[in-house]
């Protein structure tokens, strides 16, 4: 059963690194259920609909354009199983410049809701909370992305 957990995370988060390499709205959009949540240190955002989910994200690509991202890598991805169609997970970004200097990391802790076995549908975050890297926490269970 975890073998299926962890696909279902390695496909999840790869389309959500697809999409913010691509800046692709849809790609990304397609990785949450809505409404969902965001949570930074300077804010929490509540997204009922696409429509605030895109100015959401039109602000946050926006600032990866300007800081030239051409990189992203999960360094770290670790994952518990909560409830038999929810997970946690954790995992710790490092966002890269054109001239391959680091812009920002963080750990960002998602809770995500699991497809049944077979679904069409890939597995969605519901909630998303960063915070800064030294916040990192290692769930029982690694993964690995990129």
């Amino acid at each position: 059963m975890l073998e299926n957990v962890e696909q279902q995370l390695v496909t999840l988060f790869t389309h959500y690194i697809e999409g913010f390499h691509s800046y692709n709205m849809q790609t990304v959009l397609n990785c949450y259920h809505l409404p969902c949540t965001l949570h930074t240190p300077e804010k929490i955002a509540y997204l009922q609909n696409e429509q605030a989910f895109e100015q959401e994200f039109i602000d946050i690509f926006t600032v990866l354009k300007h800081a030239n991202i051409t990189k992203i890598v999960a360094s770290k991805a670790s994952y518990n199983k909560c409830h038999a169609q929810t997970v946690d997970v954790c995992i710790d970004w490092l966002f890269y410049d054109n001239s391959g200097e680091l812009f920002t990391d963080f750990t960002a802790y998602y809770h995500v809701v699991l497809q049944d076995e077979g679904a069409r549908e890939q597995s969605k975050i519901v909630s998303v909370v960063s915070h800064q890297i030294e916040n990192s926490v290692e769930l029982p269970y690694t993964f690995q992305l990129n």
